[in-house]
Formats: structure tokens, C-alpha cells, sequence
């Protein structure tokens, strides 16, 4: 059979201040008619450049196309003029892209965009293209399609936006769909239902998808075949079954090796593959992986390895035999160090000693009145919710966007007035201290961010932004300030030469390190992390998380980490509380709550998690979307997605009760 998309010997070049610089050589794969190929690697791999050069896209970003062929059903997209191009993109091509929100217009309508999409391809009345657009919206599973189609993309939830930009891309019923981390951005249970629908869409529309992704369990549970691109080159490719039991090239294997199983042992250290992807403008001799490669020979620092075929494998490697038959751990085994014995003392203070205690705390919005006769009504953000943290422990916090984890952490650390509720740091009653008082208990709680780009000033220099807590809370001097943030970046495993370096020059891992210099700069003893690994690489994440715990071991520190990748949290949480909708609905020490989940809402989370077996995820994931905090539902606030849910449950609120050592839920019918 002939393939759909054949790309062949693929390069691209952009123009910079400093000349041409490749960032594509050589790619070479194809996607059979009704295929899924995903393509994995690291940031900075290529794989979003190689999927925007298929339809041409990077000719509007200062790339071209240097060599190579494009060709989609036998024509060579690489030679064609722009023109063609255009009743392509959209018609025989769409694409997905990452940030839904930068993809809509936000000044239109979703539904004017549909139709702007169906018109520009299809002779077809605006009536006809409305109705078509309907259709589409509710084929995605969007409620209350008609209504959503007047609505602007802002007032779209990210998975209600996914799944519109998902029907837009499919308007013109596409043989080929380029999906660009369609989930990287989405909660576990977004995602579960986002990955199914593609699969149900395949299967109506019969088209080929390109699935490019970070994520390994989303490529074994999806892909037929698996391409691994790392610095703008294929390392290794082949059908997705073969790939993750026998990977043949070493990167792959350190990408598998760095997923933080299920099964590992809590608190150890995660394996991580040493270094960071090179730059493209200074890429090593031979070999581009052999820097951080375990098998690195003299060859391989000399010489390139050409990627050569084997049966249905194709792998670019000198030693891919002796690398295929090394050990490669079983998904159980994959963690390094056993984690240290804790003293008798530390052991005794995770267990009695509270550093934060959160009694009835309640974090309303209010929202404009509906006219001016209207009741008032609120946002519930956070809703009578009562927990400890305790010294030196990580107290781990998952559920979806919208369920009040970020808001709950900023009311903690005062950023944000409790509507209502105490909250006590210390001993001390911060719902009651104000001004210079205030600011002296700020030197002990510090927060790393999700997107250290963002969180860091792009016009401060690393040792700028680490030393500014100090200059503030501190009286040392200005040299004194530079001695402790260049000890703090080493402390973070960076190079205290990088001081005069800016956020730019700095990889995303390297930006992460530096916000959590600057986290720790005033010797905190709690730390807010919200999302602080969410957007990293699965090698990136996982050496952050040894460094976190590190830094926990060091410092004495204690944590209250928010993340939405359930398998990271469980590895680095002494105890979980999973949040619904401004309320804690279980709270269970981290191994508990995974091995006994009492409450159907953290079933179906976990159920939710990617499975690197094949298989894929035990449930297809929690139905529907998370209700209107401003509106929420009577009762158990979940029984509106709960499978179990009674006619008790829709008319009664469970309270929060124990049901063993540390381990509470709020739930009628705990499983």
C-alpha cells in the first residue's frame, strides 16, 4: 500500500542574526492511510518543526525547507506555491495545535470560525455551515452546541476549547490530522476523553493521524508505530509493541527508563538521563547523543551513525545490537536508589508536629449581579475545606482545573484573603497577622511556579532574580548577595559561572533550576511548588523531582505540591488530598490512596493515568466536564459524573470522616 504522507530526507533551515541554522537534517518516515505515528523526544528534538514543515507553516517563520520531500497522496507539498498550499491546509491537512486558546481568534466567535473554516473550502451556504458546525461541536462532545457555537473562545473551558479547535480541524474531513501535544496543557481526565475521541474520529473519517507528544504513555496507548527524534534527527523508529519492550537506541531507552512508574519505591530517586539536549548551533561531533549516552565509545564521538533498517525497525546507533540486549529494567524496577532510612526524630515530626492548619477555610468570588434585581452569587472557589500539613512532610494535591488547588495554595501562603476560616503557620494564626508582621512569616513560604520563563524577568540576569528575595528580606551587602546566589546555583546543580545569564539563554529545566535558587535563597521551611513540573519533559521532570527531594533532605523542607501528573505526585507525597470542586473529598498517605482509593472520584482519576503496557488506560476516564463553581450541583458534588451515584448522594453532602489510619473521604458509599 502506498503511504498517505511520505517524508523523505527532510531538512529545514531558519534564518537567525547569526545566519542559517539547521534544525531539521535528514528526517525520514511515513504514515500509512488510517495510521496513528507518533512522534516523541525532548524539547528541542524537532518534532513540533517537523510537523509545522509538512503543511508549510514555517514559511511564515522565517524557515524553508533545504532539502528533501513533502509528499501527501503523491503530490510534494515542498515544491508547491503558496496558493496550493492554501487548499490544502485545512482539506486534505489539518493540525491541532498545543495552546488551543492562540489558535482561535479571540475576538470571533466560535462558531464564525467554523464557518470561515467550512466556507473557505466547501461551496456551502452560511446557513448550511452553521448548521454543519453544530453538528461538528456536538459530534465532540461539546454540550449545548448551538449555544457554544455564539460563545467566544475565553468563555470555553481548555477541554471544551481542544475539543472545538478538534471540530474545526475536522470540518472539511481531513485524510490527515496533525495533532501537536493535544494533552500536554489538560488534566488526566481531559485528556482520557480528548485521546478517545481522536481514536473514535479516526475510525469515522478513516484518516491518518501524526500525534506529537512528550508523553510516553500516551504514544503506547495510541500509536501503531513510534518515531523518537532527538536534536533534529530520527534516533529510532518502529511498530510501537517492539519499541517499548526491546528499544534499541540508548535515548530511548533513558526516555523510558525516566517515567516515574506506579510501582516505584515512594522518595527514591529517579533515573534521569544526564546533561540536556545540545544546542542546535553547537551540536557535538559524530554521534549528537553520545554527551549523554552510558555506551559512548571513541566511534561514537568521531563518527555519525546513518539510520539503518532491520525488519520493521530502523534505529540510527553503533552499538543498537548490544544495546537491544543490555538489561533493560521491567517497569517495576525502574528506579536507582533505595530511599535513605529517615531518623527516628524526622520520623516523629512527620507524624505529630502540624507546620500549616487549614480549619473551615472558604474563598469566594463574587460575580456581577444578573440585572439590577439580581441575586448575588459567587464563585466557590475553595469551600469549607480543613487539613494539616505537617513538618518535613510533601503533602501532595491533585485534581482537574477548576477543582480550587492553586487558589487553596495561594490562600495558604496569604497571597490571596480567605473569604472565611483560620489558618494557622507556626502556631501563628495568618488570618489574623498583617503589614511588617506579614512580611517577616513571607521569608519562611516561598512558591515555585509552573512556567519559570514566565515567573522570572527576562531582563534580569539568573543571579539577579535569585539574589532579589535576598536584597528585600535581607541586610547583606551586594557582593554578599552575589557569593549566596552563586552558592544557591550550585546548590541546584548549575554552574555558578551562569550568573550573568539570562532567562533566554537557559533551557526550560535549567529556568525551573533557577526558580527554585530563588525559592529556597531565604532558607525557607515551606514551599508551595503549583504545577512546578508539569511542563517540563519526562528527563527534565524527573530531575527536578530528585532535586526537590534533595533539597527536602538538606533543608528540612516542607512542601505542598500540585500537579496533575498523578504518577510524579505519588512518588514524591508522604499524603494526597484529592480537591473536587472546592472541596476535599479524600485524604490518604500516598501509597494508601493508590492501592485502596475510597472515593469514586480518585478511582477514576487514577484509572485515568496513561499505562505504558499495552492496553492503554483501564477506563476511558470520568464523562463529562467539571461542573460551574458558581453553580454547583446539590448533594455530593461529584454525583453528577459518578457512576455509583444514589439518590442519597444527589440530595446529601457527605462530610469528610475517617476511615483508617490518616485516611479520609467524603463519600456515602466509600469503595
Amino acid at each position: 500500500m502506498n503511504p498517505l504522507l511520505d517524508i523523505r530526507r527532510l531538512s529545514v533551515e531558519f534564518q537567525t542574526k547569526h545566519g542559517s541554522l539547521q534544525t531539521i537534517a535528514d528526517v525520514t518516515f511515513d504514515i500509512q492511510p488510517g495510521e496513528t505515528v507518533c512522534l516523541v523526544g525532548e524539547s528541542g528534538s524537532g518534532k513540533t518543526v517537523t510537523s509545522k514543515a509538512i503543511l508549510r507553516l514555517i514559511d511564515h517563520e522565517r524557515g524553508r525547507i533545504s532539502g528533501g520531500a513533502i509528499e501527501l497522496a503523491g503530490r510534494d507539498l515542498a515544491k508547491l506555491p503558496e496558493s496550493e498550499l492554501r487548499g490544502i491546509r485545512g482539506k486534505k491537512a489539518a493540525m491541532v495545535f498545543q495552546e488551543p486558546m492562540a489558535a482561535f481568534d479571540p475576538v470571533f466567535t466560535i462558531g464564525q470560525q467554523i464557518v470561515e473554516t467550512l466556507r473557505r473550502h466547501e461551496r456551502i451556504s452560511q446557513r448550511d455551515a452553521w448548521r454543519r458546525g453544530i453538528e461538528l461541536l456536538e459530534r465532540v462532545g461539546i454540550p449545548e452546541p448551538a449555544i457554544r457555537m455564539k460563545q467566544y473562545p475565553g468563555e470555553l473551558s481548555g477541554g471544551m476549547l481542544q475539543r472545538a479547535m478538534i471540530a474545526m480541524a475536522l470540518s472539511c474531513r481531513p485524510e490527515l490530522l496533525i495533532a501537536d501535544e493535544p494533552t500536554t496543557a489538560l488534566d488526566v481526565t481531559i485528556q482520557a476523553q480528548i485521546l478517545q475521541l481522536l481514536q473514535e474520529l479516526q475510525d469515522e473519517y478513516k484518516m491518518a493521524i501524526l500525534l506529537i507528544t512528550h508523553d510516553l504513555g500516551i504514544a503506547a496507548e495510541v500509536a501503531d508505530r513510534v518515531v523518537v527524534m532527538y536534536a533534529g534527527r530520527i534516533v529510532e523508529q518502529g511498530p510501537t509493541a517492539e519499541l517499548f519492550e526491546q528499544p534499541q537506541h540508548p535515548y530511548t531507552k533513558g526516555l523510558l527508563k525516566s517515567i516515574a512508574p506506579l510501582t516505584s519505591v515512594r522518595g527514591s530517586r529517579l533515573y534521569s538521563i544526564p546533561g540536556s539536549i545540545p544546542s542546535l548551533a553547537a551540536l557535538p561531533s559524530g554521534c549528537v547523543f553520545h554527551p549523554r549516552c552510558p555506551q559512548a565509545t571513541e566511534r561514537c564521538r568521531s563518527e555519525a551513525p546513518a539510520l539503518t533498517r532491520s525488519a520493521d525497525r530502523e534505529v540510527a546507533c553503533w552499538h543498537a545490537e548490544q544495546s537491544a540486549s543490555a538489561h533493560f529494567p521491567a517497569i517495576a524496577d525502574l528506579h536507582v536508589d533505595e530511599p535513605a532510612p529517615e531518623p527516628a526524630e524526622r520520623s516523629e515530626e512527620r507524624s505529630n508536629i502540624a507546620l500549616f492548619e487549614a480549619e473551615h477555610v472558604h474563598k469566594y468570588y463574587p460575580v456581577a449581579k444578573q440585572g439590577l434585581l439580581g441575586p448575588r452569587t459567587f464563585i466557590r472557589a475553595v469551600d469549607d475545606v480543613s487539613f494539616t500539613i505537617r513538618r518535613h512532610e510533601t503533602f501532595g494535591l491533585v485534581g482537574e482545573s477548576g477543582s480550587g488547588k492553586s487558589t487553596l495554595g495561594r490562600v495558604l501562603l496569604q497571597l490571596e484573603q480567605a473569604t472565611s476560616g483560620r489558618i494557622r503557620f507556626q502556631g501563628q494564626t495568618l488570618t489574623e497577622v498583617e503589614g511588617a508582621a506579614l512580611r517577616r512569616l513571607r521569608r519562611e513560604m516561598q512558591v515555585i511556579f509552573q512556567d519559570p520563563y514566565s515567573s522570572l524577568n527576562p531582563r534580569w540576569t539568573a543571579g539577579d532574580s535569585i539574589a532579589e528575595p535576598l536584597r528585600i528580606h535581607s541586610g547583606i551587602t551586594a557582593n554578599e548577595r552575589e557569593e549566596r546566589a552563586a552558592e544557591l546555583l550550585r546548590l541546584v546543580g548549575l554552574d555558578p559561572a551562569h550568573l550573568g545569564k539570562y532567562p533566554h539563554e537557559f533551557s526550560g529545566g535549567q529556568r525551573q533550576r533557577i526558580g527554585i535558587a530563588r525559592a529556597i535563597a531565604l532558607e525557607p521551611s515551606f514551599i508551595l511548588a503549583d504545577e512546578a513540573v508539569s511542563a517540563l519533559d519526562v528527563s527534565v521532570q524527573a530531575q527536578v523531582v530528585n532535586l526537590l527531594q534533595d533539597l527536602q533532605e538538606k533543608l528540612g523542607l516542607t512542601y505542598l505540591f500540585i500537579a496533575h501528573g498523578l504518577q510524579v505526585v505519588r512518588h514524591i507525597s508522604d499524603r494526597i488530598g484529592v480537591m473536587y470542586l472546592g472541596k476535599l473529598v479524600e485524604v490518604a498517605p500516598s501509597d494508601e490512596l493508590f492501592r485502596h482509593p475510597a472515593h469514586p472520584y480518585t478511582r477514576l482519576l487514577i484509572d485515568s493515568i496513561p499505562r505504558q503496557q499495552s492496553g492503554g488506560r483501564a477506563t476511558a476516564g470520568i464523562k463529562g466536564e467539571i461542573p460551574s463553581p458558581a453553580n454547583p450541583p446539590s448533594g455530593c458534588r461529584f454525583h453528577t459524573r459518578c457512576p455509583l451515584a444514589t439518590a442519597k448522594c444527589k440530595e446529601e453532602q457527605p462530610e469528610l470522616r475517617q476511615l483508617g489510619a490518616d485516611h479520609l473521604a467524603a463519600c456515602h458509599y466509600p469503595l
